[in-house]
């Protein structure tokens, strides 16, 4: 006790002196006194700095901070509003899947292969995600020479500043109009062109999209169903021999298709099915 008190009585001795505050004049002089303001002062900053509160205490004060700064502003196209760039962004996001079904091999190709599973004799092998996976692979092999071109005539100027976006989805029609030409039939665009009673074009590339789009997946469509019902055939007949030899020997309560389907998938795998049907397929595109 005696320690302690011997230790606390200078302390008592000064309590009387008075505190220096933040208005009185500083004696001596520092390093500290080139960033330490008085509380309330307005002269501006681009860091940091420590200022004196009303107690005559050092404190950390943050500079100030304009309206907006430090805000991330998305610049709109051809210099409309950001809200309507981000609505036309999500539409066009939404309408992906329908234009990739109505404007691409995709449907064909889709068709096929579930043609196929069907053929084997298979309900889940392949799952409909591998399926469909493979088919958005061929879909872009096909589609990369085309959105080539539609990047060339299309994109880059109006990246440039050539042409506008308006005028951009008019260039990138072009393209794809070509590439849909090839595939359609004369009748299929003749059916809609009837519908639609729109004067009949001097050549397939002067029909319009409206009646280009369903024109071309109904074409494809036929198509998609037309080399399907090519593949069900050899494995249909292996079904109906395995179905009658079966009937003919009296193994009347074993099932036809516990026997024929690994028949036909040892039949599928002899002749590289895969490599004969995807080879089969691409050839037809060009």
């Amino acid at each position: 006790m005696a320690i302690l008190l011997a230790l606390t009585a200078p302390i008592a001795a000064r309590g009387g002196e008075a505190v220096p505050s933040a208005s009185s004049p500083r004696t001596d002089s520092g390093p500290i006194e080139s960033f330490i303001t008085p509380s309330g002062s307005t002269e501006g900053s681009s860091g940091p700095s420590l200022r004196l509160d009303s107690s005559g205490m050092p404190s950390v004060s943050s500079p100030s901070s304009t309206p907006g700064a430090g805000s991330i502003k998305l610049p709109g196209v051809n210099g409309e509003q950001v809200p309507w760039s981000i609505v036309v962004l999500l539409t066009t996001l939404t309408l992906i899947p329908s234009i990739l079904l109505c404007m691409t091999p995709f449907a064909r190709l889709l068709i096929v292969f579930h043609f196929l599973r069907q053929a084997l004799g298979l309900q889940t092998t392949p799952s409909n995600q591998t399926l469909i996976g493979l088919s958005l692979i061929l879909t872009f092999f096909l589609m990369q020479p085309v959105a080539t071109n539609i990047y060339q005539v299309s994109v880059l100027p109006m990246q440039s500043g050539q042409i506008t976006a308006l005028e951009a989805v008019t260039r990138a029609e072009d393209p794809i109009r070509h590439f849909m030409a090839h595939y359609v039939r004369e009748k299929d665009v003749a059916l809609f062109i009837e519908l639609a009673k729109e004067p009949a074009p001097a050549s397939i590339n002067d029909v319009s999209m409206r009646v280009m789009l369903p024109a071309y997946i109904l074409s494809e469509l036929k198509a998609g169903f037309q080399i399907g019902t090519v593949l069900f055939l050899p494995f249909l007949i292996v079904d109906m021999v395995v179905a009658s030899i079966t009937t003919s020997v009296g193994m009347l309560q074993l099932p036809p298709v516990v026997i024929s389907t690994p028949l036909k998938l040892l039949l599928f795998l002899m002749v590289d099915g895969w490599h004969l049907l995807i080879g089969s397929l691409m050839r037809s595109f060009y």
